[in-house]
């Protein structure tokens, strides 16, 4: 161990879709941050915590920052930027097989504001050629002062430890925030919540997944040494719930099938988990829903608070 321990909060920012979210779970060892190859995927920020012998770094995953349609969007969009003053460095994300787009400029542009040490991370080297990874860092390098610049993947962890090991030299000295096995602040229902959210991104499609949240509504008591979890889907109109639903309830019934048992792994015991589809028309553009389906405005600010968690 290091006789100097350090510790901070680093958020992980960038349009949809770029990879924070396989980063994030990469990190951590476990898969605490929902993936999908739809855009918008993460709606929270979700703190992941790696902890080593020389340093605690925890995680900030941000929603991806795009133009907003609605009052979900917008409040995804300031879950994301509201972390700029609030962290002791940023990873400015990018995917290395896109084309830098007006999304990475709005970015760039709220980044020149911000005065913490900033890292441009590009991410999928994996799937492009060695020979376009310059040209593409150029085109950043010149408009920011970049702290430093990492080309990594994270799906095959290419460059992830070097990175790593540079952060832990930029955080400030300080504590070990959180119980060395702890990897989240989130509490386990919200984790659980997310994980059905993913299966229902991999099982529908169209307007379905944009239109969808999960409420964990029970998840407490043990029946016959199986945790009882009751969950509902929200969805905005009544073709959405067929969907979901599927003929005679197949698609339901695979969305239980597969999230239960990424749950049962992720809390490592046995579960009866209950599903129900129900319409709120136009959630994503009312408050009052936004707030009881866990997207309030008002509890942006100050994630530094904590929780109990896994």
């Amino acid at each position: 161990m290091s006789d100097t321990y350090r510790s901070g909060f680093v958020a992980i920012v960038g349009r949809p879709n770029v990879g924070k979210s396989t980063f994030m779970n990469r990190m951590i060892g476990e898969k605490i941050a929902i993936m999908s190859s739809k855009a918008q995927t993460t709606r929270n920020k979700i703190q992941g915590i790696y902890t080593d012998d020389n340093a605690q770094i925890v995680f900030v995953d941000t929603p991806g920052i795009h133009k907003p349609h609605n009052e979900l969007d917008e409040y995804m969009d300031q879950a994301a930027l509201s972390t700029f003053n609030e962290v002791d460095a940023i990873l400015f994300m990018i995917s290395g097989v896109d084309k830098k787009g007006p999304g990475d400029q709005y970015i760039m542009d709220q980044l020149k504001n911000v005065k913490k040490p900033v890292y441009l991370v590009v991410n999928k080297i994996d799937a492009i050629h060695p020979d376009d990874l310059l040209p593409m860092i150029e085109q950043y390098r010149h408009e920011l002062d970049f702290k430093a610049v990492y080309p990594i993947s994270a799906l095959e962890g290419n460059n992830v430890p070097e990175m790593l090991k540079e952060l832990e030299l930029t955080l400030p000295e300080g504590p070990q925030y959180y119980p060395e096995d702890q990897l989240t602040d989130h509490p386990e229902y919200f984790v659980v919540g997310e994980l059905i959210r993913e299966k229902i991104l991999e099982l529908t499609h169209e307007e379905v997944p944009h239109s969808v949240a999960v409420v964990v509504e029970r998840m407490k008591d043990r029946v016959n040494g199986k945790l009882q979890i009751e969950a509902n889907i929200i969805v905005e109109r009544d073709g959405q719930k067929r969907i979901i639903i599927g003929q005679k309830g197949s698609i339901i019934k695979e969305i239980g099938i597969c999230s239960r048992r990424e749950i049962e792994a992720l809390l490592g015991e046995k579960v009866n988990l209950k599903l129900w589809v129900k319409i709120q028309k136009n959630w994503r553009d009312n408050n009052q829903y936004l707030r009881e389906f866990g997207y309030n405005k008002k509890e942006i600010v100050g994630f530094k608070d904590g929780g109990t968690s896994i």
